[in-house]
């Protein structure tokens, strides 16, 4: 009985914590499959571990888990390499969670994840911690075996390269009324509504991951983006319902067919207009995106 008490309240440290280490798997990797993988894997260490040497459960466990993620980024890194079309980071419901188990939405939109992609590992991981989660600097050190002065150094790198890959974004009501402007606009194929949307460099990703049909490379430019919606709408948008949902802290619509999810939409913009189209396809990744709203 003893050690089944012992591992019941195992399972209550680690439930407490759980959102959080999610949270952090998910903004390093940009897969919430993975991160599911990955805080599982945390799981079946945190049972098979001496938990009476533990003082601090849950800095035990972020721990745990940001080196495993650490070592995931890597290899996750090597595979995107392979990747058919554009990657896009896996779309999360963020209604019923808006911050994942985070106190700020940091590092969790689709665009600072695109720019965390290129950063490295330990870049990305000070990053996470620091600015979503809020770490003592000390603390980070300590997680990632270097030195205070050196987390310093990766976490001011990697704000600098955020800051100087993203133009400051819109309010949260003015990208979704761009997006919801966009939809209406790709559906009908207004090809001068369309442009009027658009950043001059605008550029449209589709990330099908060449299991469904969508283009393998980015389309730029307003006019140009603006044909290529048009040029597919007939048999993109046909039977095609539109829900509005919020996925990774924004404003993102959920296209489906017959009452399945088969696309995410969203858009980054800034007071240029849209920069960014987003087309998240890849049936594979569309399983935590939430389910279409019943009617």
């Amino acid at each position: 009985m003893a050690g089944e008490d012992d591992l019941e309240q195992a399972a209550v440290v680690f439930g407490e914590v759980r959102p959080r280490l999610f949270g952090i798997a998910y903004r390093m990797l940009g897969s919430a499959t993975d991160a599911e993988d990955l805080v599982q894997d945390v799981w079946l260490r945190w049972q098979a571990y001496d938990r009476d040497t533990v003082t601090n459960p849950a800095a035990f466990l972020a721990t745990t888990t940001t080196r495993l993620a650490i070592n995931a980024a890597q290899s996750a890194r090597a595979r995107r390499e392979t990747y058919v079309g554009p990657w896009l980071p896996e779309p999360v419901d963020t209604s019923a969670d808006p911050h994942l188990g985070a106190e700020r939405g940091e590092a969790l939109e689709f665009a600072v994840l695109l720019l965390l992609e290129r950063l490295t590992p330990n870049e990305r991981a000070a990053y996470v911690l620091r600015e979503a989660f809020d770490y003592p600097y000390g603390q980070i050190a300590d997680i990632l075996q270097v030195r205070e002065p050196a987390v310093r150094q990766l976490v001011s790198r990697a704000r600098k390269h955020v800051v100087a890959g993203r133009r400051t974004p819109v309010s949260g009501a003015e990208q979704r009324r761009l997006l919801t402007t966009f939809v209406a606009a790709a559906r009908s194929g207004d090809l001068a509504e369309l442009e009027k949307l658009f950043a001059a460099d605008v550029t449209s990703y589709s990330d099908g991951g060449g299991v469904v049909r969508a283009s393998r490379i980015p389309v730029h430019g307003a006019l140009t983006v603006a044909r290529y919606v048009r040029a597919f709408k007939d048999r993109f948008w046909t039977g095609v319902d539109v829900a509005w949902s919020s996925v990774n802290g924004q404003p993102s619509a959920l296209l489906s067919r017959d009452g399945a999810v088969f696309a995410v939409v969203a858009v980054v913009a800034s007071a240029d207009g849209i920069d960014q189209v987003l087309w998240m396809m890849n049936p594979a990744k569309l399983g935590a995106a939430g389910a279409v709203p019943s009617r």
